[in-house]
């Protein structure tokens, strides 16, 4: 869009980089970061002074950036596409849910359910996260630094998960084809997920996925699991059962 068309466009509007959410509010944030013309003019954007609150910088759908300075609550950066955000803090229940593209970096901790149901894009979480992690991901790559809780990646469609840490019970509970690499200790597997050969296509798509996340790991620590391919098959011999 021209420029000068462009600023005649937001003449009604305050053309600010920054929101203090000591002062602005959740939702005058998230109006501006959905506002067509504001995201153009913008590309990169910081949030002061979260404070937990929830519902941080959701349903963006722009190449923007945007640097939240402090924790967040519920459903921080969820819906996601396109834009690149980065989380100085820790961050609640369901951060990055239903992603569908960019990336969302978290450099503290997350709560239970981080990147559930998320379509695409990259999910780093420095520090640990909590149950559920990854829960019914259809695509998104997901790399934790720390360690993750109980029943992550249940019912995991698609994508890749990767856990520098331990593993918590239930790990991959009614798997389909999501990749799954852990490096620490897995307390238990779920129904049909099982441990998988490693190969070389295998360290090559773990060190392409820790690059990406910026972290130094040991590829030979890790472990791969899987799908046994066993829930979700139709087997003519059990069809009287359905």
């Amino acid at each position: 869009m021209n420029s000068t068309v462009l600023a005649e466009k937001l003449t009604a509007v305050e053309l600010k980089s920054t929101y203090d959410l000591k002062v602005d509010s959740i939702r005058d944030l998230n109006q501006a970061l959905h506002n067509s013309d504001l995201v153009e003019a913008i590309e990169q954007w910081t949030v002061k002074n979260p404070a937990g609150q929830h519902n941080i910088a959701v349903g963006i759908k722009a190449p923007i950036q945007v640097t939240i300075d402090g924790h967040a609550g519920y459903y921080c950066a969820g819906m996601n596409q396109e834009a690149d955000i980065i989380v100085h803090g820790n961050v609640g229940v369901g951060c990055a849910e239903n992603m569908m593209s960019g990336s969302v970096h978290i450099k503290g901790n997350a709560s239970q359910a981080a990147g559930a149901t998320a379509h695409g894009g990259l999910l780093v979480i420095e520090g640990d996260a909590g149950a559920r992690c990854g829960i019914s991901m259809k695509g998104v790559d997901i790399v934790v630094g720390g360690s993750i809780g109980h029943m992550s990646c249940f019912m995991g469609q698609a994508g890749r998960l990767v856990v520098c840490g331990d593993a918590g019970d239930a790990l991959g509970d009614s798997l389909y084809e999501t990749r799954i690499y852990v490096k620490g200790t897995v307390k238990s597997l779920g129904s049909d997920c099982i441990e998988k050969e490693m190969r070389q296509e295998h360290l090559d798509e773990l060190a392409e996925l820790l690059a990406k996340a910026g972290f130094d790991q040991d590829l030979t620590a890790f472990k791969r699991y899987g799908s046994a391919r066993q829930l979700y098959n139709f087997k003519v011999d059990n069809a009287s059962a359905y």
